[in-house]
């Protein structure tokens, strides 16, 4: 049986790594100030989840993403 889909990819890209960089910092650092009971800290690292969101969307529109012109995936030999 051939396996006629290719391969989709895992989002491997600068784009996803990028954004989920971002967001992960800012869920972490948001985690340790809402233990910290400092509540504005916790909505600027919501602002920080946010920003990393946008930034992923801009870059995969800048060529970043998985099928852009800037990326190309390496081989998994």
């Amino acid at each position: 049986m051939s396996n006629e889909h290719g391969d989709p990819g895992h989002g491997d890209s600068p784009a996803a790594w990028t954004a989920v960089v971002v967001m992960l910092i800012g869920i972490a650092a948001g985690t340790v100030f809402f233990f910290l009971h400092m509540a504005t800290m916790v909505w600027v690292c919501v602002g920080v989840v946010v920003v990393g969101l946008l930034l992923g969307w801009i870059l995969a529109k800048a060529g970043f993403g998985v099928n852009g012109p800037r990326f190309t995936p390496k081989s998994h030999d």
